[in-house]
């Protein structure tokens, strides 16, 4: 797994979406697909970094926040959820990346501390986080065995 700093040396840029999965999102919209399934495909580049080993995550539901967030700065017309749905912390920053990805704001300058303590961060994170081909669907199953088990 290479450091952020070989990783910027080698010209990736921590952050910045795909260019395939722009692309793909945008003929997405354009078929008539909503946002949400246009942002479908960041969530799944995401997943794919964790399970490559590029970070790791606490949780999928991680996963399929920072996908969701580089959606939206991507341009991905994604509305940010509506308050009492999720902390008001992540409902400005998804906010924030909205306005970002629709041109209302300018992206903050990124301070290069806190993207490598970022990415350092989610490096230290486990990378069998559940975000496995099975893991995103583990809380359906526990669900379903927990609604079997109260119904028999």
């Amino acid at each position: 797994m290479p450091s952020p700093l070989l990783r910027r040396l080698a010209g990736e840029r921590a952050g910045t979406p795909d260019k395939d999965a722009v692309e793909q999102a945008k003929k997405d919209l354009e078929e008539g697909k909503s946002p949400s399934t246009a942002a479908g495909e960041f969530v799944r580049r995401e997943v794919e970094h964790i399970r490559q080993g590029k970070h790791g995550a606490r949780s999928p539901q991680q996963a399929v926040a920072i996908g969701l967030s580089e959606a939206r700065s991507a341009g991905i017309p994604l509305k940010p959820p509506r308050s009492r749905r999720v902390k008001e912390r992540a409902r400005r920053s998804a906010e924030r990346a909205y306005e970002v990805g629709q041109k209302k704001r300018k992206p903050r300058s990124p301070s290069r501390r806190r993207s490598e303590a970022v990415e350092n961060a989610l490096e230290r994170e486990p990378f069998q986080s559940g975000v496995h081909p099975t893991g995103l669907d583990q809380s359906g199953l526990r669900n379903t065995r927990y609604r079997a088990r109260s119904a028999g």
